[in-house]
Order: structure tokens, then sequence, then C-alpha cells
């Protein structure tokens, strides 16, 4: 998976450079029809494969506000020596 991320990220790439070098050289239409499907390519393939790559066989609730992750953090905090108020 991480090398076809890879691969699908250098095609992203260079289809906004192909763009960029068609819009400003050749053919400003085109160019533009171009960088526009690789950013519409880029957002609704792309990112969705990355994100679920990213996110995969990982708990939502560690990475959410929640009581019990705020009285985890005030712990930590207060066992490493830091704290609110000052002295």
């Amino acid at each position: 998976m991480k090398l076809l991320l890879r691969f699908l990220f250098i095609c992203f790439l260079l289809g906004l450079a192909v763009g960029l070098y068609y819009k400003n050289v050749i053919d400003p239409k085109l160019g533009d029809k171009i960088v526009g499907f690789s950013v519409v390519w880029g957002t609704f393939i792309f990112l969705p494969l990355f994100l679920y790559h990213r996110w995969n066989g990982k708990k939502l609730k560690d990475y959410t506000l929640t009581e019990e992750n705020i009285k985890k953090m005030r712990e930590n905090i207060d066992n490493q020596g830091f704290s609110d108020t000052k002295k």
C-alpha cells in the first residue's frame, strides 16, 4: 500500500506539473483542464486512500478529547513537574 501511495502521489505531482506547463507554454485551456483534473483526482482518489492507510487499525478514542483523556494529560503534566499555578 505504501508503494502504491507513493506512485499515486508522484502521478499527482506530475499531473500538476504537466498542467502548469501546458497552461503557461502551450494551451491555457488545456492546461487548466489538466490541473483541474489532477486536483479532483488527488482530492477524491488519493486523499481517501492516504487517510485510510494512515488511520487503519488505530482507535479514534485515543485521538479525541474525552474526560478520561483530559485526566490522563493532567496526570502526565503533574508527573513531569509542571503546574498551572505560580509559586
